[in-house]
């Protein structure tokens, strides 16, 4: 079949082109080379081995300071070693709550007291180890005792809360009951906090992932009545890690802040139920009946409140510095020692975790034994490969974290990119991360077979956009957080990739004592097949940065991405400035009282600020010089440099992402550097480019946008000078 693959040499632009043999970033001899190599590698891939793996590493829970923990994490160091890698386990001390005390019942107008427990299912015998699975809590909810009255606040997210001020519905002084989904979990307490609340209940509506999506486990997929999501509520937008060492790396003896100053513990207790729990409490609310879209699929008439349900939260946490292992694996390169191409992964997991991590962890483990048998016969990689098992990913990055933290200074100086997997299932591949990355990760996606239609990876994911109302360009989304790539690429500058495959792997196990080997088998990836491709994928990604004559990274596709977060920075001003214009004739002319039941509660609305008019001049001035920078580089041929010259132009690729970062980062949360991506405040793991500006905006802080103008425009004229000295330099 015709293949399409990128041009040229050793050109920092891509086209299309009818040479099979061409790769981003290698010489013609080179790239026949490679693509031999991969082929080879590709070629060495066992399924087999992550099925038996999984088996392993999923037979009990093991989340951060379990005896099964550390004992995977030493199974794995053990599997490197003898695969030829240097292998050690660094270990970190990190603050951890246990529950001791978890206590939720409806107080008034009946009793009620939560179950609070998830029951075995036939048929998946792991869902029967009673004590030793880990209770059904949020970490880093702070301990308390509170009884109040029950408001439901639908997913409790910003918008949720503007349409409690139309109703005139306050939750100060109130629990709020909020369904998960929506946005990350840990926003729910936060913004209820922030809104006067004294705790927060979270719980998973069967229409989001229950019932109201396909069968329940053990028939189907999804979340049976009992089921109930764990996670962290670590304030992750302040910053990740450990809440006791914001910055630097939890070490046996580093310094570190008492627990009642640490910022991203939350305000207020919370905890997660299931629907089974939720119902009698939703049941008993009172008060208006809730919008249509806050309505899920529970049998009941969902009301807001408050009124007729009080309830009584307890919770009480055992509070404790635990172990965090990470197994650190390096492959010396042969030729560039001191540049490194990294690939991570967690073990870690809330209970058996075979989904979340155990399938994105085996399939790096086997691509890293293929590789490790190629350099053993002699194809040991150019630049140094370094494989990363990391632990307690799931109460906060912390493992990651804390390490980089740690290494930040080496890390900046030598690693060229870090490549991320997590959870893998059956479907589609879907890639975040740097855009500087974008036009080489097409290129080794279409040299993918999808194991289920036959064709590129690349194709089909085309074909999905298309179908959904996308263009047939193959693109990359941008990073927010919620994986181990965040303090690569949003606090060292670093660049990163995330990469895994699914959307025909529904369910409903994430975080619960459901997500087990037999779950998996039966709903995932049956014969992990896409456990192969994600190891095929990543691992040519890996060998193609370990081994390029000039790192391929391509900034063309970059500055068209970076104009588009722009542009829509623009719109969405504009918009809001029409919004607000219309919002205020409607309020002058009564037109929302005059539309209004006169039978139900109305609160009149108020005229809102206007919008101003902000320059955005600064920044599109300076895309329009990039532009011109990046066209010339675009231009240079590269084939004919000499060892010295495209050894320094590597070191400068490589520090191209830094210069995106800015050393003071973002407005109120500093540890977050860059200036291009990174988690919003009030999302968490959901991405806002170019935040700075965006979230000023958003929030209708327009001093501080046009602060953010400024600062943004200097970190792109600091990019422009970057790449201009390559260019000088060439």
């Amino acid at each position: 079949m015709n293949i399409r693959v990128f041009v040229t040499v050793l050109c920092l632009t891509v086209g299309f082109v009818n040479a099979q043999n061409s790769i981003l970033g290698f010489t013609s001899e080179n790239a026949k080379k490679q693509q031999q190599l991969e082929s080879v590698f590709e070629s060495k891939l066992n399924a087999d081995n992550l099925d038996e793996w999984m088996q392993l590493m999923a037979a009990e829970p093991h989340w951060v300071g379990t005896e099964y923990g550390e004992k995977n994490a030493k199974w794995i160091q053990k599997q490197f070693k003898s695969w030829g890698y240097d292998t050690k386990i660094e270990t970190y001390h990190v603050l951890f709550p246990y529950p001791k005390v978890r206590l939720l019942e409806m107080t008034a107008p009946t009793n009620y007291k939560a179950k609070l427990t998830a029951v075995p299912v036939d048929g998946d015998p792991f869902t029967a180890q009673g004590d030793a699975l880990l209770p059904s809590y949020n970490a880093f909810s702070t301990d308390g005792d509170v009884e109040a009255e029950l408001v439901f606040v639908n997913y409790g997210i910003p918008r949720d809360y503007e349409e409690l001020d139309k109703l005139g519905i306050d939750v100060k002084g109130k629990i709020v009951i909020a369904k998960y989904q929506g946005s990350w979990r840990g926003i729910k307490p936060k913004l209820a906090a922030e809104k006067g609340a004294i705790g927060c209940i979270i719980y998973s509506d069967p229409s989001d992932d229950g019932y109201g999506r396909g069968d329940v486990y053990p028939k189907g997929a999804y979340k049976n009545e009992t089921g109930v999501q764990r996670g962290s509520v670590m304030d992750m937008p302040t910053y990740p890690g450990d809440v006791l060492t914001p910055g630097y790396g939890a070490t046996k003896d580093a310094k570190r802040l008492d627990r009642k100053d640490a910022p991203t513990i939350t305000k207020i207790p919370v905890l997660p139920i299931s629907y089974e729990d939720a119902e009698p409490l939703l049941a008993a609310l009172g008060g208006p009946v809730a919008p249509q879209s806050w309505r899920g699929g529970l049998p009941i008439t969902y009301h807001i409140g408050p009124g007729t349900a009080k309830v009584h939260l307890k919770l009480e946490f055992d509070w404790q510095l635990k172990p965090a292992h990470n197994v650190i694996a390096t492959l010396k390169g042969s030729q560039f020692p001191d540049q490194w191409v990294m690939r991570g992964n967690h073990h870690d997991a809330w209970v058996h975790g075979a989904n979340d991590p155990i399938s994105g962890m085996v399939a790096l483990m086997e691509e890293a034994r293929a590789v490790g048998e190629l350099a053993k016969k002699g194809n040991r990689p150019k630049r140094t490969l370094v494989y990363c098992a990391w632990d307690a990913e799931e109460p906060g990055l912390i493992g990651s974290t804390e390490w980089v933290e740690d290494h930040k200074k080496e890390l900046q100086e030598k690693v060229v990119a870090y490549i991320n997997t997590d959870g893998n299932g059956r479907g589609f591949l879907g890639a975040g991360g740097s855009h500087s990355l974008q036009a080489m990760v097409g290129e080794v996606a279409e040299n993918v077979m999808d194991p289920q239609h036959g064709v590129s990876v690349k194709e089909r994911r085309i074909a999905v956009d298309m179908v959904r109302g996308g263009t047939e360009d193959f693109e990359i989304y941008a990073l927010g957080s919620g994986s181990d790539y965040t303090p690569f690429i949003q606090h060292a500058g670093i660049a990163s990739l995330n990469l895994g495959f699914g959307g025909e792997n529904g369910g409903g196990e994430y975080h619960t004592i459901y997500d087990t080997y037999p779950h998996y088998k039966r709903f995932k990836d049956p014969g992990f097949a896409y456990g192969i491709a994600l190891a095929n994928t990543a691992g040519r990604i890996t060998l193609r940065l370990a081994n390029a004559d000039v790192l391929p990274f391509e900034f063309k596709q970059w500055h068209k991405t970076v104009t588009g977060y722009l542009d829509g920075i623009m719109k969405k001003t504009d918009q809001m400035r029409t919004d607000v214009e219309k919002h205020n004739s409607l309020v002058e002319k009564n037109r929302f009282e005059l539309a209004s039941d006169p039978t139900k509660a109305f609160v009149k609305p108020v005229k809102k600020e206007s919008v101003p008019y902000l320059d955005f001049t600064p920044l599109q001035n300076q895309l329009i010089a990039l532009k011109r920078t990046i066209e010339t580089l675009s231009k240079i041929d590269l084939s004919n440099l000499t060892e010295e010259r495209r050894s320094s132009l590597n070191k400068r690729l490589m520090l191209a992402e830094q210069v995106l970062t800015s050393e003071e980062g973002l407005p109120r949360r500093s540890w977050y550097k860059h200036q291009i991506y990174a988690p919003g405040f009030y999302t968490g793991y959901g991405v806002k480019t170019l935040p700075g500006v965006r979230e000023a905006v958003e929030e209708k802080n327009w001093k501080e946008a046009e602060e953010q103008i400024d600062k943004l425009a200097n970190t792109l004229k600091n990019f422009d000078k970057h790449l201009q000295e390559i260019n000088a330099m060439l």
